[in-house]
């Protein structure tokens, strides 16, 4: 560590002598940085708080960078010199490595002190002052200039009255006074440009909405009169009065309405020799003029995704509604569409082109992905997935996918257990989709103008192995028939009304299940639940449903809010048909197929928000909560571990591994997580997530965070093959898991790649532990709060404490 920072200290020596001077021209000094100093009025004394690094986020160029003073990159620049191909090595290490220099001058310093007074303005500000100074380094050695920036900032102004101003009582002014009904422009706010832009913006959106299609915002004006002094004696002295008005050169034509005339379409496919050519005069339908010279799609798909009809008002909603549809069928390569006005006097209809470029049928696709989690598992995934776009030339989607991946341990519990018995798992399978663009239901016909996204049909078959090294499979065979549809962005549902899984456990390895069951430091508890997970089969037979609603955040709104929640049930009918394998046994459970079946409902809900402090820095939350509760013929029933929760992990409680925390107080045995690792489940979730997110570049950005919550079962401690701890009660609160820590994200656009490293700030099964014990029998449990045990000496602690957490997107 000595040598490390020697090194770093000689290299930065070493550096700082090797001066730039001798490249910088004479009488020129590099730009390093700029100072903004604010003065408020003295007279008004206005609110200026966070102006002044507000101003100096606008100015330009952003500086040369520089460490410890000295302009390393410019440096660099100068050092690998000019090369001589533009493409070659030299090349890509002197953009890489240097920096070109910039030049301080006194106009680039009044061009920003101008553009400081034009934002002054925009955020009402008027009248405010600005000016502008090269500032030279005293040391003459360094040969570089800041920008010292002066700001004389009077008060802000607040808007009175808004009023939108019309001539006459026509129909395009109807509407457009019935625009001010959502109006951003708000009584006691200031009159900001990028405020007035985007309600510009908006009355043209809601104006294309009502047939208005060759209307602009270009042809609103905004006049500000700041002469009115104080109208209103509850708002600040400063006040205008705001008038929007149409600009009166605008032509007739951009305030009249338009109505659809003819709709063409041409798929772009080429004419097969096999193909029905005249399929391609068929007659006009619902005012839809297909061209398909290959014979490659059935019609229906157009007049599904197409939302106008002929003799129908346009609408811009329309008009990207029936964009995206012809996107989403995943058909096309580009989607291109034109308007073009009748020919006609005084013509107030349009006619509709779409021209499509179909993509290749048929693609072949393969995937790679490697993962680390926080249990010390590490692995692999080869995903293959073979698609037809257009299975039955109705935009059908069939995808045959398959799969293989591996998870090893990489450390913690591979040297107490060489074996890696149960600790290490393969899976792999096969399953096909198959998507239709509409509703499979018979005598239901949607009617496509009436939602804003086609409606979905999905049929699924899916076979599984999961393997668990050493100990057992786990065979899953389910199939699905689901619908999902949503009539607008914000909504999305999803409706599952058939949904049949299958689950059995094979390859038991019996020894090794004895072997532990034999040994005297396993916990007899764990055994059996272990025993019961190899030994259960499950037929389950449900349906669910569930409702996604983001609503869309308003312009300039710093707070957003998503809510997502569903209802899985099943077992209620096929246990009609279910059988008791002996007569009337109370307990045992009824059988279809000689499988039980399980009966249950499981409800679910994520309630997410979002707040932006600033620019750069971001609130987000998350709360989770989520219960299965067998019933009926499952009363009894161990619920199967696919359905369960568990806690912990990259995307939970990142302070405690995953499936390590729960449920309830309990704390498997040491020798137990040696064997089998992990494998914590229950059936009742609660769990908040809060994170603050750092914008540090576009490229780099960081986070701290706070998660807490825990899992529980339900019922008694026979059925969850638990001890009394994992059962919640009214005391659940007090087995609440706290945790926190610090996070590195790297934005690369395309992904985001994160390290999150976490601590436990409350461990809930101390709440069981004992600490101490007088003689008379009175017991002192530990504290579950755990800061005083924090030791970042220790390697001990910090191998059980500090919990790193490695992954790909954001955890919510």
């Amino acid at each position: 560590m000595r040598n490390s920072v020697l090194g770093i200290l000689v290299f930065l020596v070493t550096l700082s002598s090797c001066s730039v001077n001798k490249y910088i021209p004479e009488g020129q000094s590099l730009y390093v940085g700029s100072k903004v100093k604010v003065q408020a009025d003295s007279i008004t004394k206005p609110n200026v708080s966070g102006l002044a690094s507000e101003l100096e986020a606008i100015v330009k160029p952003p500086p040369n960078k520089t460490l410890l003073g000295f302009p390393w990159k410019v440096w660099w620049w100068y050092f690998i010199g000019e090369p001589k191909d533009e493409g070659g090595l030299r090349s890509w290490f002197r953009n890489k490595l240097g920096e070109e220099p910039k030049f301080a001058t006194q106009r680039v310093a009044d061009i920003n002190a101008s553009n400081m007074v034009s934002h002054l303005d925009n955020e009402a500000y008027y009248r405010s002052k600005a000016t502008g100074t090269l500032v030279r380094s005293k040391k003459e050695k360094r040969r570089t200039a800041i920008y010292q920036f002066d700001a004389y900032v009077m008060p802000r102004y607040v808007m009175n009255e808004i009023n939108y101003v019309v001539r006459d009582s026509s129909l395009f002014n109807r509407d457009l006074i019935l625009a001010k009904q959502k109006t951003l422009l708000k009584k006691g706010e200031p009159p900001r440009l990028d405020v007035i832009s985007t309600e510009r913006s908006r009355i043209d959106l809601e104006l294309k909405g009502k047939g208005y299609y060759f209307f602009n915002p270009d042809y609103l004006i905004i006049k500000v009169d700041s002469t009115i002094g104080k109208r209103d004696s509850t708002l600040a002295p400063q006040q205008v009065n705001i008038f929007l008005e149409v600009k009166p050169q605008t032509a007739q034509t951009s305030l009249k309405q338009y109505f659809i005339n003819k709709i063409y379409v041409n798929t772009g496919s080429q004419e097969s020799l096999l193909a029905d050519t005249t399929a391609a005069r068929e007659p006009l339908r619902r005012g839809l003029n297909i061209k398909d010279p290959g014979n490659l799609y059935k019609r229906r798909i157009f007049y599904d995704a197409i939302g106008f009809r002929r003799g129908n008002m346009y609408t811009n909603t329309m008009h990207n509604v029936s964009l995206q549809r012809l996107v989403n069928l995943q058909n096309f390569k580009f989607v291109k569409n034109q308007f073009d006005l009748v020919p006609r006097s005084d013509s107030a209809l349009l006619d509709v082109r779409y021209d499509l470029e179909p993509l290749k049928k048929k693609a072949l696709q393969t995937t790679i992905s490697a993962s680390t989690k926080s249990n010390n598992l590490g692995g692999s995934q080869l995903d293959v997935a073979w698609r037809n776009r257009n299975t039955f030339r109705g935009a059908e989607m069939l995808a045959v996918k398959a799969f293989f991946g591996f998870d090893v341990q990489l450390g913690g519990n591979q040297e107490a257990n060489p074996n890696r018995i149960g600790n290490e798992y393969i899976r792999y399978g096969i399953g096909a989709d198959l998507s239709f663009p509409r509703f499979i239901i018979p005598f239901v016909r949607i009617r496509p103008e009436k939602s804003q996204a086609l409606p979905k049909t999905v049929l699924s078959i899916n076979y599984e192995n999961r393997v668990q090294r050493g100990l057992y499979t786990t065979t899953s065979i389910r199939g699905d028939w689901a619908y999902i549809w949503s009539k607008n962005s914000e909504v999305v549902h999803t409706l599952t009304p058939i949904s049949i899984n299958y689950i059995q456990p094979r390859n038991v390895n019996y020894e090794r299940l004895f072997a532990i069951a034999q040994s005297p430091n396993t916990n007899p508890v764990d055994v059996e639940r272990l025993f019961t997970l190899v030994e259960q089969k499950y037929f389950i037979a449900g349906s669910n449903y569930s409702i996604s609603y983001r609503p869309t955040p308003k312009p300039f709104a710093r707070n957003q809010y998503a809510l997502s929640g569903g209802i899985d049930y099943g077992g209620n009918l096929l246990s009609l048909f279910a059988k008791r394998p002996s007569g009337d046994s109370v307990g045992i459970p009824k059988e279809f197929l000689q499988v039980p079946v399980f009966q249950y409902v499981k409800v679910d809900g994520d309630i997410r928000y979002y707040r932006t402090i600033t620019p750069g820095i971001k609130w987000a939350n998350r709360l989770l909560l989520g219960a299965i509760k067998p019933y009926g013929n499952s009363k009894e029933m161990a619920t199967p571990q696919f359905k369960q929760y568990f806690g912990g992990g990259s995307t939970g409680i990142r302070a405690f591994r995953a499936r390590a925390l729960g449920p309830g107080a309990y704390t498997p045995d040491t020798a137990t997580i040696r064997l089998i690792g992990y494998q914590n489940f229950a059936d009742i979730r609660m769990e908040f997530n809060s994170e603050l997110r750092l914008k540090f570049t576009n490229i780099i950005n960081g986070a701290v965070f706070m998660d807490a919550g825990n899992i529980w079962s339900f019922g008694s401690p026979e059925r969850v093959r638990y001890d009394s701890s994992a059962i919640i009660s009214k005391d659940f609160i007090k087995q609440i898991a706290v945790g926190g820590g610090i996070g590195l994200r790297l934005d690369f656009s395309y992904l985001i790649f994160r390290l999150d490293i976490a601590t436990p700030f409350r461990k809930p099964w101390y709440t069981k532990e004992i600490k101490s014990e007088t003689p008379e029998g009175e017991v002192t449990y530990k504290n579950p709060w755990v800061f005083n045990e924090v030791n970042f000496r220790s390697k001990a602690w910090r191998k059980e404490n500090l919990i790193l957490n490695i992954a790909v997107g954001l955890p919510f």
